[in-house]
């Protein structure tokens, strides 16, 4: 992203003027509405005392809406003609969220990753305080070092990144993922199988299929895993790895499903920071098997979550987790316990929401 955007002239970036006297502080919250992660978000905020409102810019709710998406935007893409078909779709997204920014009229702004929107949201923007919250590797947007350090703070989820963006002049912040117990309770309910939810990445699929064809009882949910024709038709694929599968699930069933596994598998590949799973398994009381040595920055190793290495370590983990209650239900406890004390969207929320000052 070549633009930069207005920088606040009588206010600081990351500073903010008060709201109204009298009134609840206005804050929008911009974000792509990836598996729901806007609401968990905006509720953190309101319990701050925020009146939240929410822009998904990315949103394609209705069946008419995701036809559209395929035929005009997805299928183009895959034909060759993607520059063009995505730069109409940004503008068309950007028009939408900034007919919100007018009718709104926020005191405050957060925009989470944002890597739909054009340099006319930017412009718009003007002065008012914002927030650009990253979730997801830096890689994967296109703004460049000036645009960040014009935008104001910057929250990236891995700590390797935030340093690295801070000796580039950014005003750059580690705020990492984070678990939402206000979604829903553990059941209680134990399925016997060890679960992934996710992408079917392909480091993904070799460690799942490598465990089946040893004999655990595997169980994938996710359109790249899904044998439903409709979603072989989303992903433009029709092979699928031989092991149990399913369609992909609410927030709501994902957090179940962790929580009722025999074990739960992240596989995190090359990803900067960690994923939401990272605390949603032990959040839900879920045995998580993790394949990070830095997750001991957030859990104890052995206690709280297990880390597994390779296949071989990762079979042996999770036979243990089939065989060894007394074993899994320490951890599920653990975990749990160390989740709700520190890593809930509320924790981050105190974290981020201290950067306006």
């Amino acid at each position: 992203m070549s633009t930069a955007p207005t920088t606040p002239t009588a206010t600081a970036p990351g500073s903010t003027s008060p709201a109204p006297h009298g009134r609840t502080p206005r804050l929008l919250l911009i974000s792509p509405a990836f598996h729901g992660y806007w609401r968990s978000i905006g509720d953190a905020f309101a319990r701050r005392g925020y009146e939240v409102h929410t822009a998904r810019y990315d949103a394609y709710d209705t069946v008419a809406e995701k036809l559209r998406l395929k035929a005009t935007v997805e299928l183009p893409e895959r034909l060759g003609a993607r520059e063009a078909v995505r730069a109409r779709e940004t503008a068309r997204l950007t028009e939408r969220v900034i007919a919100m920014l007018r009718q709104v009229r926020p005191d405050r702004v957060v925009v989470i990753k944002g890597d739909g929107l054009d340099a006319r949201f930017w412009e718009e923007l003007g002065d008012l305080p914002r927030i650009l919250w990253l979730y997801d590797d830096l890689h994967r947007h296109d703004y460049d070092d000036d645009f960040l350090r014009a935008v104001g703070p910057v929250v990236d989820y891995a700590r390797s990144e935030a340093e690295a963006l801070r000796a580039r002049g950014v005003d750059a912040h580690f705020v990492p993922n984070a678990f939402d117990p206000h979604r829903v309770e553990p059941s209680g309910h134990r399925s016997g199988e060890i679960v992934f939810i996710g992408a079917g990445y392909p480091n993904r699929v070799q460690a799942l299929t490598a465990l089946a064809e040893r004999g655990l009882p595997v169980h994938a949910w996710g359109r790249s895993f899904s044998r439903h024709p409709v979603d072989r038709a989303r992903t433009f694929s029709w092979r699928r790895p031989p092991i149990a599968a399913s369609r992909e699930v609410p927030l709501e069933r994902a957090y179940q499903i962790h929580a009722e596994g025999a074990a739960a598998v992240a596989i995190h590949g090359l990803q900067n920071g960690h994923a939401m799973r990272t605390f949603e398994i032990p959040g839900m009381g879920g045995v998580q098997l993790v394949d990070r040595d830095d997750v001991d920055q957030f859990y104890e190793v052995g206690t709280e979550v297990a880390v597994w290495h390779d296949l071989d370590e990762l079979e042996e983990l999770s036979r243990r987790a089939l065989a060894d209650t007394a074993w899994a239900e320490g951890l599920r406890r653990a975990g749990r316990a160390r989740t709700l004390a520190h890593h809930t969207f509320d924790h981050r929320l105190e974290e981020v929401d201290s950067l306006w000052h």
